[in-house]
């Protein structure tokens, strides 16, 4: 071990001889790396932004549209016209409740198909000034060839493709707007009826992956998957034809996320992630924008670290500076220790006096961190089963309220109850060792089925879990598995203290009518005792 005072005389007198050195070998690939790391995660980010932003707004207006088509189809009971015509009534009253959920919708329409119907056509409704939609007038479809996909898109796309299409951008014909529209077509009984579409500003998606900068001259855009533009702040896209679109650069469409590409003579780099309707957000840069000067930034970092080395070797006495703030650090420690904080961040570990003592003193607090969890954890453990006690249920409900008075109508969870058949009997029958046993392979059954939930032992004889995200979505095939499960053990074992009698009720919380969790609770606790009797029912008792 060496001495604070040799240390000091070594380390200084070396640190001038080899810092330069190590400053030149090092500097190059530091700032070269850190820079091209810096631009990816740079860019990275940029994308991942954007790419939220995107998909709320493609998915909120696909997810509308979906959701009409679906009502659409299944409120279709015949193709007479007189059915048509209260039809379109009621997909009219339907989507115009939806219609005023989204942000940004230019227009909304349900066209019928001029061979089902020359009389009834749908609906078309407008809002181009913000403030209200109105009903205009519907496109006369029978104007136009319905076999050439490029007039009337929102129309003839879907029904020669059959499915539910995002339209790249385009001038509607009737109002000369700049719009992109997400389009779905309607069948009844394998025949086409219509199409239920909406149109969205162009400029409302253009403003969100412009906002999208980066440096001096990066960008944002959005193609398919082959690399056709659906927007560029540079091309107005609404403009082109198959015939005018630019040629994808080789590399654009790379799997890779970070890709390379030469367009017009500029080198680019830049990263790209899928949008949940198939679609592709770039952010890219020129490359010199990421690489830069940096053969002057490094002359100059070595011209700097030679000087505060120089200066480091003749003002000796600020180096004792790393003396003391060790020192200063354990004081700091000692008294976050004192107030209850046992997490200290202690990061001196040399070999020396000051080392022995910060290491003495980080075990020090992580045996008592230690010790207090090591309490905490039998406090709130049952000594039985080894699952969470009446305590611990105690304070996770007290969490689940206080996410339910932030808001209720987010929370998404399940209350189960379970409860041991017949425990009393066998005690007195067997011996309490048995009911034991018998009390272990239920909360072992439970734990297995449930086993992303807490469980928590309530009573004697009762249990209770919690159901979030995975499990609570999933509630109702594990409920089958438990049974299933449950009649396998009975099965294979005769001896009843074996086998796993268990009553069960699960009630999932509601914001209507559940003020507080306990109020699921209750719920959960009557369902299970109505299991109860429907069990002792089923058994002839």
């Amino acid at each position: 071990m060496r001495s604070l005072r040799t240390r000091i005389t070594v380390l200084t007198l070396c640190a001038v001889i080899i810092s330069l050195t190590i400053a030149s070998a090092f500097s190059v690939l530091f700032i070269r790396n850190s820079e091209r790391r810096e631009a990816r995660q740079l860019l990275l980010l940029l994308c991942e932004t954007g790419e939220r932003n995107l998909d709320y707004f493609f998915n909120n207006a696909q997810e509308t549209v979906e959701q009409v088509s679906r009502y659409t189809e299944k409120d279709l009971d015949g193709l007479e016209e007189e059915q048509l015509q209260l039809h379109v009534g009621r997909v009219r009253s339907y989507f115009e409740k939806m219609a005023y959920k989204m942000d940004g919708l230019l227009t909304y329409y349900y066209r019928i198909d001029p061979e089902i119907s020359d009389t009834v056509k749908g609906f078309w409704y407008t809002n181009l000034d913000g403030n209200a939609f109105l009903e205009h007038d519907v496109t006369d479809i029978t104007l136009y060839d319905t076999e050439d996909t490029s007039s009337i898109v929102w129309f003839t796309v879907p029904k020669k493709t059959g499915k539910a299409t995002w339209l790249p951008p385009y001038i509607t014909e009737n109002l000369s707007r700049r719009v992109i529209s997400y389009n779905i077509p309607i069948y009844w009984k394998g025949t086409f009826v219509g199409v239920i579409g909406i149109e969205v500003d162009y400029s409302e998606m253009a403003e969100q992956v412009e906002s999208i900068r980066l440096y001096r001259d990066g960008y944002a855009f959005v193609t398919d998957e082959e690399g056709r533009l659906f927007f560029h702040p540079h091309i107005d896209v609404a403009h082109l034809t198959e015939d005018t679109l630019p040629e994808v650069p080789e590399g654009l469409t790379d799997r890779n996320t970070f890709i390379r590409y030469t367009y017009n003579g500029v080198e680019k780099q830049g990263a790209w992630l899928p949008l949940t309707n198939g679609m592709r957000l770039n952010v890219v840069i020129p490359t010199s924008e990421t690489e830069g000067d940096w053969t002057a930034l490094i002359r100059e970092l070595i011209l700097v670290s030679f000087l505060v080395l120089l200066i480091m070797s003749l003002l000796i006495m600020i180096y004792t500076r790393r003396i003391t703030k060790p020192l200063e650090d354990l004081t700091e420690a000692a008294e976050q220790l004192d107030r209850g904080n046992y997490n200290v961040s202690l990061d001196y570990a040399r070999d020396d006096e000051v080392g022995r003592l910060t290491s003495t003193f980080k075990r020090l607090a992580q045996h008592t961190k230690e010790h207090i969890s090591d309490l905490n954890k039998r406090a709130f453990v049952d000594a039985l089963t080894s699952v969470k006690n009446k305590g611990a249920f105690n304070s996770a409900v007290e969490e689940l309220q206080q996410q339910v008075d932030v808001n209720r109508h987010a929370a998404n969870f399940a209350i189960g109850i379970f409860d041991c058949d017949n425990l009393k009997k066998i005690n007195d029958s067997y011996g309490h060792d048995k009911g034991d046993v018998y009390l272990k392979t239920a909360c072992r059954l439970i734990c297995r089925v449930f086993q992303h939930s807490p469980v928590f032992r309530i009573g004697g004889d009762e249990f209770a879990v919690i159901l979030k995200n995975d499990d609570f979505q999933r509630r109702d095939k594990l409920v089958r598995q438990f049974e299933e499960e449950s009649a396998i053990i009975d099965a294979e074992n005769e001896t009843e203290w074996k086998q796993v009698q268990v009553a069960m009720g699960i009630a999932v919380y509601d914001p209507r009518t559940d003020v507080y969790v306990i109020d699921t609770v209750k719920r959960a606790d009557q369902s299970m005792y109505a299991n109860k009797q429907e069990r002792k029912k089923a058994a002839g008792r």
